[in-house]
């Protein structure tokens, strides 16, 4: 029997995939009403400032000093807020890198979209990205998670002046190396994600994608976060509500950039095979060398191991500066898991900071 679960709704194109299988031709039928654009109710937890807010995102802003190398975490742009990268406290991996001494520190926080981004593509998400490390000052250490993997990626292989040092956690790149889900996705016509941009506003409401996953948000909970929730659990029922909060408040995404995604990424393979291009420049990940860092969980359905670290074979970094971690986790878990991050985060962490020189190092402890 199936198990549903809150991890997959992350990885939109696969809820779309089982959406379009069974039930696209329905909602299609619904009224669809404008969607609202509002602040996301869910506060963060860790204090911080906005440096810059683009079209596509906020830069949220959560330094501790005012010098030293700058690391950015790019968030999936996927149906949950970004929150998920500071979710709560011993949840937050923001607040793992700020402890282990990282003292400029920000994250991507993508806007749900509206009508009048209808026709925004991979393209313009990438040029937003780029614009916000501009504003930073590259060269920036990058960590792609999930679905903000593959968008780092491309930003460190299209401005590889531009990143340091760059870590994948959980990411899709080369999807040669299935699961049952990529192949459900390969196995669907573009006409069935097509079908799921809502005519009236050029969006894919995420609302309407949720209930491709329906299941226990507790039992999902617990996998993701890596701990008992039940009752008399201390923080169980404030961690379980969170959680959910954090479910129901979906986005939505711009109708184009949708079915590039869902097309030239995950039908077509694009970035894997060398024929993605990006802002007008072929991208070749073998002409990337820099100092790589790959996450993946063994128990992970939506990003298995061997595709999360596949990626190592496309690039042209010396094996000598990949850095590979593997946890025995879900794909929520690698993200927001108490064990994973306590251990390979905290491993990640101080490999960003181990060629830091003396005076950058006495900085950044100062900071911790």
């Amino acid at each position: 029997m199936h198990e549903a679960r809150t991890e997959d709704l992350l990885f939109w194109p696969f809820a779309g995939a089982r959406l379009a299988l069974d039930s696209w031709l329905r909602l299609l039928g619904e009224h669809r009403e404008p969607p609202v654009q509002a602040e996301a109710a869910l506060s963060w937890t860790t204090p911080h400032t906005i440096a810059v807010e683009l079209t596509t995102l906020r830069l949220r802003d959560f330094s501790t000093a005012a010098t030293g190398q700058p690391v950015v975490i790019c968030a999936p742009y996927a149906l949950h807020g970004a929150v998920l990268t500071d979710f709560a406290r011993d949840h937050s991996v923001v607040q793992v890198l700020q402890r282990a001494g990282i003292g400029r520190l920000f994250a991507t926080d993508w806007r749900s979209a509206m009508p009048e981004m209808r026709y925004l593509s991979i393209d313009s998400y990438l040029a937003d990205l780029n614009a916000a490390i501009d504003t930073i000052g590259p060269p920036v250490d990058l960590i792609g998670l999930c679905q903000g993997g593959w968008l780092s990626l491309l930003l460190a292989a299209r401005f590889p002046e531009k990143v340091r040092r760059l870590v994948l956690v959980g990411a899709p790149v080369d999807v040669s190396h299935q699961s049952p889900l990529s192949q459900m996705v390969a196995n669907l016509p573009p006409v069935a994600f097509e079908a799921l941009v809502d005519p009236a506003t050029g969006l894919v409401r995420g609302k309407h994608l949720q209930p491709a996953w329906p299941g226990s948000l507790t039992s999902s909970a617990e996998e993701s976060l890596q701990r008992s929730l039940a009752d008399g659990a201390p923080g169980a029922d404030e961690l379980r509500q969170r959680f959910a909060r954090w479910d129901s408040e979906t986005l939505d995404l711009p109708g184009t950039y949708y079915v590039e995604v869902a097309d030239w990424i995950f039908r077509e393979n694009r970035i894997a095979e060398g024929r993605f291009v990006a802002l007008g420049r072929m991208i070749d990940l073998s002409h990337l060398t820099l100092p790589l860092f790959l996450l993946a969980g063994t128990e992970d359905r939506v990003v298995p191991k061997e595709q999360a670290l596949a990626t190592a074979q496309l690039m042209g970094t010396p094996a000598a500066e990949v850095k590979i971690a593997v946890e025995r986790s879900s794909h929520l878990g690698l993200l927001m898991g108490r064990e994973t991050l306590a251990k390979s985060w905290r491993g990640i962490a101080n490999w960003l900071l181990s060629d830091l020189t003396t005076s950058d190092q006495a900085s950044a402890d100062r900071a911790a």
